[in-house]
């Protein structure tokens, strides 16, 4: 077997995964420790330090386990090693692992993992922070905001908060550069994906390709009832761009300036308000194994 190193969240998704070292364990009876580790990550963004000491200590592939919030940290970790991205879904939406074609059942996870194939995707940044599905602000940022602080994880969860914050949001002002063109308008969502969608097969980019050096941003000026349906429905039926609700631009930069402090997410996890927003693309950052 291939040198592997899993990083398990104990807390991700609805099914937390907390004896995960013995199911690790159990399936990979045969190997030793020298092949195989596992390593629980005790705080937010420690898994970026575990991800890196893992690279550092030769493990060919670093798996996160848990959600598109540890595929992150882990993904950042090995940015720059020569360790290659590995996943096991456990998380609410499992983005990246959807896009990737990774399966959501456990054992069949493990079985891909024996015989990986390794290839390369792209990474972006926004202001700084990298994100390997996709990133944005707006009401995405906002819900994933209060979903954070709702106790509870999961799709039920994550609908109730939507369905509830989406009663007080209103867009805001903005002013985006893209293509070295500038335009004012509204914002209710600007999104920036990397991957098709944001989980859950909620498809917000289904053109995304992790591998053509560009990112694929979705507009959307605002949300009134009716349009909030007609983007619903487009999104869980991968139709989206051909929705008049949404603009979409093919970019490997941006530049957002916003009327008044704007909510902004990466992979899912809200990272806090700004009024100036740098978005880039690294082509080929980092190697994944699926």
């Amino acid at each position: 077997m291939i040198k592997t190193c899993f990083i398990f969240n104990p807390t991700a998704g609805p099914n937390q995964q907390r004896d995960f070292p013995v199911l690790v364990a159990r399936h990979f009876a045969p190997h030793t420790a020298d092949e195989v580790a596992v390593r629980r990550t005790e705080y937010a963004g420690h898994a970026v330090a575990l991800a890196a000491a893992a690279a550092a200590e030769g493990f060919r592939v670093v798996v996160a386990v848990g959600g598109d919030g540890t595929v992150n940290e882990v993904g950042r970790g090995l940015l720059g090693t020569g360790a290659a991205l590995g996943i096991i879904p456990q998380g609410s939406g499992n983005g990246l692992a959807r896009h990737l074609g990774i399966p959501l059942e456990l054992k069949a996870a493990f079985r891909r993992l024996l015989n990986p194939t390794f290839s390369r995707m792209d990474v972006g940044q926004i202001n700084g922070h990298a994100f390997f599905c996709t990133a944005g602000l707006g009401f995405d940022a906002h819900v994933s905001q209060h979903f954070a602080a709702a106790g509870t994880r999961g799709l039920s969860t994550y609908l109730r908060v939507t369905l509830r914050e989406y009663r007080r949001y209103r867009p805001t002002p903005i002013e985006l550069t893209v293509n070295n063109q500038t335009r004012a308008t509204s914002c209710y969502v600007l999104a920036f994906a990397n991957a098709a969608q944001y989980g859950n097969n909620a498809y917000i980019a289904p053109q995304a390709d992790l591998r053509d050096g560009l990112l694929d941003l979705c507009l959307i000026d605002d949300l009134p009832p009716l349009r909030a349906l007609r983007v619903s429905l487009a999104m869980a039926l991968g139709t989206l761009p051909r929705n008049r609700a949404a603009t979409y631009f093919r970019h490997a930069q941006a530049h957002v300036l916003t009327a008044a402090p704007m909510g902004f997410h990466v992979d899912g996890d809200y990272l806090g308000h700004a009024s100036e927003f740098v978005v880039e693309l690294l082509p080929l950052a980092l190697e994944v194994a699926v």
